[in-house]
Formats: structure tokens, sequence, C-alpha cells
């Protein structure tokens, strides 16, 4: 007999948004910093870079994680997380070993195939769908072009390929749907620095909707979604995330909103539009630039973003550094440094002067960006924070310990918002700051 649902959280209901569907609305207030509700992950998979620094199945963070005697490929806390995992690690684990380095299935397959395995073991609500269940998410399957219905039909036989053994398959067309709803309601984990973790479906956290003007912000303990409010929420008002990088200005936001989720935004933000000019600021000369070459110059911008995009994948790191600097150098002639196609490139460079571990080279970076980055984005900032973060490590790493200090605290001042001040990375950059 299949379970009831499990009850709502407290202060909150599902309830029909005018002109967006289903929603999440305040039944009391909530204060800034507040947490609303936490969602444990339907399923969970840890991206293949990282594992050895985190565990399988919880995803925490530490030294010493033990290897699956089997593959030697996933690596865990203790004994109890592997025999919690092994569910899910067993549609791989043989794999692995069989395929060796042909290995390679994309993130979003291996959370389909869990997804598929825990219906199968799992067929009642689970704890991660108080509000919404799995099988409710929009597939938006009548939008799909030809390209993503191709893209889609290129996962499933990545699927058939490398899970045959421990699966049952539905049939294509339920197949097709899945991945839709996949696409549209997936999440990415990511760490203090927004480094990439994983992949989860996160039900409840998908039932709220989206605004460029969200009033609160989705963080992550490991496998463990947090739902916190960073305004002040009142009794009958839609509770808010942002489904997208808050940067862009009005016109490339819906673009991105379109293509991934079928939707253009009507919040305020996109309808006044009143954050576009600083944020496509143009240079102040004594003979301005025409609105053509402004023009020219935001396609160009664009295009060297997708440009650097794919190049990311089969360049060198001296390569990408030339781009940036040489889209840097042409966009100046008419963009301000606060300008956010200027702000990408040097993001990008400073993540390339990272990887090479240029330290002096990525703090040169992120000095011109923090400060447009807090001007930019929304306050209590993932994207603010993980910039002071990274600002404060590089001083630290150069031994300017009074200029870490500071960014290190601009840092735990917004986290201790988004993430709750009991998080275990406020903790770890607490210890950071009394071990200098």
């Amino acid at each position: 007999m299949r379970s009831e649902a499990a009850p709502q959280p407290s202060g909150l209901e599902r309830f029909v948004s005018a002109g967006k569907g289903r929603g999440l609305r305040a039944r009391r207030r909530f204060a800034v910093g507040e947490l609303l509700f936490s969602c444990p992950a339907y399923t969970a998979v840890l991206t293949v870079s990282e594992r050895g620094s985190h565990c399988d199945g919880c995803f925490a963070r530490k030294e010493g994680l033990s290897k699956c005697g089997r593959c030697k490929q996933a690596f865990y806390c203790n004994v109890e997380c592997q025999k919690e995992d092994w569910p899910m690690h067993k549609l791989e684990c043989s794999a692995m070993c069989a395929f060796g380095q042909n290995w390679n299935p994309s993130e979003t397959v291996r959370l389909t195939a869990r997804i598929l395995a825990k219906q199968k073991t799992h067929p009642e609500r689970t704890q991660s769908e108080k509000l919404l269940a799995v099988k409710e998410f929009e597939s938006h399957l009548e939008k799909l072009d030809n390209e993503k219905r191709e893209l889609i039909q290129n996962d499933i036989a990545a699927l058939h390929h490398f899970y045959s053994k421990h699966l049952e398959y539905p049939d294509n067309a339920a197949l097709v749907v899945l991945f839709a709803q996949v696409n549209c309601n997936g999440f990415t984990i990511e760490d203090e620095e927004l480094s990439h973790l994983g992949s989860a479906i996160f039900p409840d956290v998908a039932l709220m909707n989206h605004s460029c003007c969200p009033n609160v912000i989705v963080t992550y303990k490991g496998t463990l979604a947090e739902v916190r409010a960073v305004k002040e929420i009142e009794p009958g008002e839609e509770v808010f995330t942002s489904y997208i990088d808050l940067l862009y200005p009005t016109e490339d936001r819906n673009d991105r909103l379109r293509d991934s989720y079928f939707f253009n935004c009507d919040c305020r933000e996109c309808i006044t539009k009143e954050k576009d000019k600083e944020k496509l600021e143009i240079r102040k000369l004594n003979d301005p630039p025409s609105a053509e070459t402004v023009r020219d110059m935001i396609k160009y911008a664009r295009n060297v973003i997708e440009e650097f995009r794919r190049a990311k994948h089969y360049k060198s790191p001296s390569e990408l550094l030339e781009i940036c600097e040489l889209s840097l150098d042409k966009m100046g002639a008419v963009f301000e440094d606060s300008n956010v196609y200027m702000l990408h490139m040097m993001y990008q460079a400073m993540g390339v002067c990272l990887y090479v571990q240029d330290w002096e080279g990525a703090l040169r970076y992120g000095q011109k960006i923090i400060r447009p980055y807090s001007k930019h984005y929304p306050s209590y900032s993932l994207n603010v924070a993980s910039m002071w973060l990274k600002l404060g490590r590089l001083h630290m790493a150069l031994e300017n310990r009074m200029a870490g200090v500071k960014a290190l605290k601009r840092a735990i001042a917004i986290m201790e918002v988004a993430h709750g001040k009991d998080h275990p990375y406020i903790s770890e950059i607490k210890k950071e700051l009394e071990d200098h």
C-alpha cells in the first residue's frame, strides 16, 4: 500500500500561482536568514572529478576516505555511507570495471539512472516529496526543439549502453519525458567557492518559481538542500528562488530562461530593466561610441563568451588566458571595467590563473571584480560571498593577513545569512582565520 504524503513544512503551502502554475507560498512571516525548509536529495550523484576528496554517499569533504574494494573509484567516509550508497553505486560499480577508461556517461545520464532505480525500490512518496512528487515534474515536452530531442535520444542511448545490467527501462517515450523532467528540474550542488560537486533531484525545492528578485536562496549541506530567506517574507507572499545567474542584463537572462525553462520572467527587475544601464556601462569618452558600435560590441561579447565556453574543453590554459586578455582589450575600448561582459571574461581569466596557481594574477582579476559584483548582484549573493572568500584565501596565501582577514569576514557575513550560522563551511573559514 502506498504511504500518504508526508506533512508539509510548517508555515508554507503549495498553491496555484497566477500565470506560473504551481508555486510555494508563505503562511507566516519569515525573517532574513531564517530557514524556510530543508529537503534531502531524492537522489544525487557526485561529479567524477571530486571523487577521492568528497564522499560519494553524503558528499562530505574530508581526507582519508575509504575506496570501494571492487571498482576502486568510489570513496566513502565509512562503512555506513558505503552501505547506504550501495543501491545506487551498484548501478555503476561493475560497469566501471568492465568499461575501464571508456566508462563516460554524462552526469545527467548517471542521475537519471539513479531516479529509475529509486522509483523501482521506493515507489512510495519519499521525505523529499512533501510538497511535490518527482512524477509531477514539468517536462515541457511540447516545447522541445529537434536539437533538444536529439540530445535526449543520445542520453537514452548512453543509458542503455552503460546501465543495461542493473536497470529495467520504461519505453522510449517515457524515457524522453524523464530526461526532459531532469533537464528542467535537476539541481547542481556547489561548494562554498561555487565549484561544481554534483547533481541532484530536490522535488520540494523544484516547486518554487523563479524571480530575478528572489526572496530565498538555496544552499547545500552535503546532499541536503536548505532554503533560507534573503528578504523579509510576509504571510501570503509567494516564495521565489532564482534559476539562473543574475549578473547579466534582462535580455540575456530571459534568453537563458527561455532556452532552459521555456518561459519569460515578468518580475519587477525584468519589467523595469532598471539595472541594465549600470550592467552595460559604457566608457565615458570625449567622443562617445555610437549606438551601433555599442550594439556590435555587445554582440561580440556574447559570441566570445560562447567561444570561451567551448574552448575550455580543448585549449590549453595559456591559450584560454589569451582569449580572455584579447577580448578584454577589445571590449575595454567601449565598455567600463564594471560592465558585466568585462566582468565575465575577468572571472574566466581569474579561473585560469587559479588553475595554473598564478595567485598574484588571480588576485588582480578578483580585486577588479568584487566591487561591481557587490553592486550588480542582490544582497546575500553566493557569487559575491564566494568572490570575497577566494580573495581572502589568495591574500592569506600571499601572506597579506590583514586584507585576507577582512575579505574572509565579508564572506562570512553573507554566508551566515545564506548558509546559516552553523554551516560546516563557516566553521572551516573561521578555523582558517584562527590558523593564520
